[in-house]
């Protein structure tokens, strides 16, 4: 049975064995500069190019980007604009779960497993409880929760 795995560590060195996807969350404005996309951006340019070359942000788009040969990176759009623009909390937890489950489906297909720092509750203003929710109903792989030390 999956289960999550909480660890302290850097969320873009994942460590286990085999293929892994590393999930984050993108907003639907396209601004790319804050938050952990800017770790992403310090390891790989790919996930940034792939974002900024989108011209539909919608809610629950997923775009799985190769950066290494065992690696990828899952931008998920599930953030509908940005704090200070948006009313209340710019998280949509409905697209956070479509994109989840379209990501675990391809981690299902290809024998990876879910990286992730805790999306959703940064810049995006999420609850932990809700978005730990969602990973578990969707996840049929095992997911690794970092925190930093």
């Amino acid at each position: 049975m999956p289960k999550i795995n909480y660890i302290i560590g850097d969320a873009t060195r994942p460590g286990t064995p085999g293929n892994k996807i590393i999930c984050h969350i993108c907003n639907d404005l396209g601004a790319w500069g804050a938050g952990f996309v800017l770790a992403i951006s310090r390891r790989w340019s790919e996930p940034e190019d792939s974002y900024r070359r989108l011209t539909a942000l919608q809610l629950g788009l997923v775009q799985i980007v190769p950066v290494e040969d065992d690696l990828s990176v899952a931008n998920m759009v599930a953030q509908h604009g940005i704090i200070g623009i948006s009313d209340g909390p710019p998280i949509r937890y409905g697209a956070l779960r479509v994109c989840l489950a379209e990501v675990n489906d391809v981690a299902y297909r290809t024998g990876a497993t879910l990286h992730m720092p805790r999306i959703g509750c940064g810049l995006a203003g999420g609850e932990w409880s809700e978005v730990e929710k969602i990973i578990k109903d969707v996840a049929s792989v095992d997911v690794y929760v970092y925190d930093l030390k």
